[in-house]
């Protein structure tokens, strides 16, 4: 899976043998696409308490400023969103990570590993569309996110 701020989340059944990749950006992870890849797991047979999910490098809430607008979006959804935005002078940030886990043990799902890994700020290790974006740059690369069934 390719990624460059969005946050890649990858879902292992251990008993099934069976995984599953996730493109989870804001508007992804807004319209529910976790729930609806492990609503599908489950069709498929696996059961909630054996998943194992982590959550891969992606951009953390102190490089990921938004606008007012995106805020009262997440609020329209549910005023519990509050919990996935900081205030800090006056400026709103957005917590993608903490919101995707959120979402995860919602759905049941208690095996969850988050790499804390900023991909806006550690500019030598990852890319980044947003940094990218700021910078004025043609293309910003990709991050690729794996797993193997071996």
């Amino acid at each position: 899976m390719l990624t460059a701020d969005c946050a890649p989340v990858i879902i292992y059944d251990p008993k099934k043998i069976v995984v599953s990749v996730i493109h989870a950006g804001w508007k992804g992870a807004y319209k529910g696409i976790v729930q609806k890849v492990v609503n599908y797991l489950v069709k498929k047979g696996s059961k909630k308490k054996d998943l194992v999910s982590v959550i891969g490098p992606s951009i953390s809430v102190s490089s990921y400023e938004v606008k007012n607008d995106f805020y009262k979006k997440f609020l329209r959804q549910s005023k519990k969103n509050k919990v996935f935005f900081k205030l800090i002078r006056k400026r709103m940030f957005f917590d993608l990570k903490k919101y995707i886990t959120n979402q995860l043990l919602r759905l049941g799902i208690k095996k969850i590993e988050v790499i804390n890994k900023d991909t806006f700020k550690l500019k030598n290790t990852y890319f980044s569309a947003r940094r990218s974006l700021i910078k004025k740059e043609n293309d910003y690369g990709r991050n690729i996110s794996i797993i193997m069934i071996n």
